[in-house]
C-alpha cells in the first residue's frame, strides 16, 4: 500500500507550491529535497538577485542626489555587508518555507531521490543526507527538480568558483571585482551586469545574436540597450565566443564577429548562456519517460508518458521561470486531486530586473508580423507620465498590441521603473479576454506610473491624451 498520496522532488516555488496546494486538498504529502527548501529560486536565484539589485540601485541613486535638491559625503559601500544581506535574505525565505511545510502537515525528506519502477506510480529510492536511504511510494509522484547554469566545457566555459563564475559563484564572490565579462544577454546576464556595474565595475555583455534581451520585443531591447549604455555598460552583439581561457590575473574570452577575432579581458567571466534541466541521474531513462532536448515532455495538465508521474517547472521545458514552476505546480495538484481544472496554459510575464527594468507578457511586435496578424500598436512615454517626471523615472515607455479585427490585447512590453511590477495588469487583461473598450473603460489612479498603460493602450486607437 502507497505510504503517501503524492510524493513532491524537489522544494522550489513549484515543489513546495503544490505539496502545499495538494495539502490543502487533503493529501497526504511528502516532498524530497536535496539541499535546501526553496529551492535554487529563493535560495540562490529569484529572491537573493533582488536584494542585490536593491543594493546596487540604491548604490547607484547617490551619484543623482544633486537631482532632488540633496547631498551626502564620503559616500561608498561594504562588498561583504552587500552579500550577506543577500544571503540573509536566503536564509529568512528557506525559514520561511520550512515553517509552511510544517504548517501544512508535509514531510520533508532530505535527500537525493532516483525513480524505479512501481505499482501506482514510480517508487521513490532516497539517498538521505544523514546516510543511509529509505524507498518511498505513493499514488503518485512529481518531478520538480528544476535546472543548473549550462556549462561548454569544450570552449573553456565552466564556472571554477574562481575566474569563471555561473550565478551562484557571482552571487558570493569573495571580493568585488574591478572588470567582468558577461556572456549572455537574457535576464541573468543583464541582472548580474546592471548590478556589478552599479558598484562600478566595468561590464562588457557579449551576446551570440545581434540584439540584447533577444526574447524580448525589438523595440524594447534596443532602448534596454541604449539605456544600459548610458550607464556604462558595453555590449558586442553577433559574437561567438569560441574560447575562454584563464591566465595572469584574469580571464580571457575569445570571440569572433564578422569573420574577425578578438580577445576580451577582464578580472573574472560570468557565464549566463542557458540552463540544463536537472533530469539526469534520476531514472528516467530506465522508466522510458519521453523527453524533448533534456526537457521532460508533458500534456496540458503536466502528465508525462509514464502512469502515476507528473513533471512541472524547469524541468519540464520553457519558459524557464519560477512564477510558471508554481502555477504549474497547482494544476498539477489539483488535477492529482480529481479537480476538473482547466488547461495549464495562461499568459505568463516575463521580468528583468536591471535599471531599467523590462517586462512583457503575449506576442512581439514582430512575432505578430511574421503570424500576419492585423494589429494595432500603441506607445507612450514615460517623461510625459506625471509620476514619472516627479519622481525622476522618466526612462522607458509601455508598449501594446491588439488584434485590429477583435480588439482583444495580445502583447504588451513595458521598459521602465518598477514596470514588473505594472505588467500583471496587462497579464490579467490577457487572461480576462479584455478589448480595448475594457481597457479604455478602466480608471487608474492618478499620479501614477500606470497611467502610462492607460494611454498606450488609448494610442492604439488614435485617442491618446497627452503627446
Amino acid at each position: 500500500m502507497a505510504e503517501f498520496d503524492l510524493i513532491v522532488i524537489g522544494s522550489g516555488p513549484g515543489g513546495y507550491v503544490a505539496a502545499i496546494r495538494a495539502s490543502q486538498l487533503g493529501l497526504k504529502v511528502a516532498i524530497v529535497e536535496r539541499e535546501s527548501l526553496g529551492g535554487i529560486c529563493l535560495n540562490w536565484g529569484c529572491i537573493p538577485t533582488k536584494a542585490l539589485l536593491k543594493s546596487g540601485e540604491k548604490y547607484e541613486s547617490l551619484s543623482h542626489l544633486k537631482d532632488y535638491g540633496l547631498s551626502a559625503e564620503k559616500v561608498g559601500f561594504d562588498f561583504d555587508a552587500i552579500i550577506q544581506r543577500s544571503r540573509g535574505v536566503a536564509a529568512t525565505m528557506n525559514k520561511g518555507v520550512t515553517f509552511l511545510m510544517k504548517k501544512n502537515k508535509i514531510e520533508v525528506i532530505e535527500g537525493t531521490a532516483k525513480l524505479e519502477k512501481g505499482a501506482a506510480a514510480p517508487k521513490v529510492v532516497i539517498a538521505l543526507k544523514a546516510g543511509g536511504s529509505r524507498t518511498v511510494e505513493a499514488k503518485t509522484v512529481m518531478l520538480a527538480v528544476g535546472a543548473r547554469a549550462k556549462a561548454i566545457p569544450q570552449i573553456g566555459l565552466e564556472a571554477d568558483g574562481d575566474r569563471i563564475w555561473a550565478y551562484r559563484e557571482a552571487m558570493a564572490p569573495k571580493k568585488m571585482p574591478v572588470s567582468i565579462v558577461v556572456i549572455g544577454s537574457g535576464a541573468i546576464g543583464i541582472e548580474f551586469g546592471s548590478f556589478y556595474r552599479a558598484l562600478g565595475a566595468e561590464v562588457t555583455v557579449v551576446e551570440a545574436v545581434d540584439r540584447i534581451l533577444p526574447v524580448e520585443d525589438e523595440e524594447v531591447s534596443k532602448a534596454a540597450r541604449r539605456s544600459f549604455e548610458k550607464r556604462g555598460m558595453k555590449f558586442r552583439v553577433g559574437c561567438k565566443v569560441t574560447r575562454v581561457s584563464k591566465g595572469g590575473k584574469g580571464v580571457q574570452v575569445a570571440i569572433e564577429a564578422d569573420g574577425k577575432a578578438e580577445t576580451l579581458e577582464a578580472e573574472v567571466c560570468i557565464s549566463a548562456v542557458g540552463i540544463t534541466a536537472n533530469t539526469d541521474g534520476i531514472g528516467l531513462e530506465a522508466l522510458g519517460v519521453n523527453m524533448d532536448r533534456g526537457h521532460i515532455t508533458i500534456d496540458g495538465h503536466c502528465q508525462t508518458n509514464v502512469k502515476g508521474l507528473y513533471a512541472i517547472g524547469d524541468c519540464a521545458g520553457a519558459p524557464w521561470l519560477a512564477h510558471k514552476a508554481s502555477h504549474e505546480g497547482i494544476h498539477a495538484a489539483e488535477h492529482i486531486a480529481g479537480y476538473k481544472t482547466p488547461n495549464v496554459h495562461s499568459p505568463i510575464a516575463g521580468c528583468t530586473y536591471a535599471q531599467p527594468q523590462v517586462a512583457s507578457v503575449g506576442i512581439t511586435e514582430q512575432g505578430a508580423r511574421e503570424a500576419k496578424l492585423d494589429v494595432k500598436i500603441g506607445r507612450f512615454p514615460f517623461k510625459v507620465n506625471g509620476k514619472a517626471v516627479a519622481a525622476g523615472d522618466t526612462d522607458g515607455f509601455v508598449k501594446v498590441i491588439f488584434d485590429a479585427k477583435t480588439g482583444a490585447l495580445i502583447g504588451a512590453h513595458m521598459i521602465g521603473a518598477e514596470v514588473t511590477e505594472m505588467i500583471q495588469g496587462f497579464v490579467t487583461a490577457i487572461a480576462m479576454e479584455a478589448t480595448e473598450e475594457d481597457i479604455h473603460g478602466i480608471v487608474y489612479p492618478h499620479p501614477t506610473m500606470s497611467e502610462a498603460m492607460h494611454e498606450a493602450s488609448l494610442d492604439a486607437w488614435g485617442r491618446v491624451l497627452h503627446i
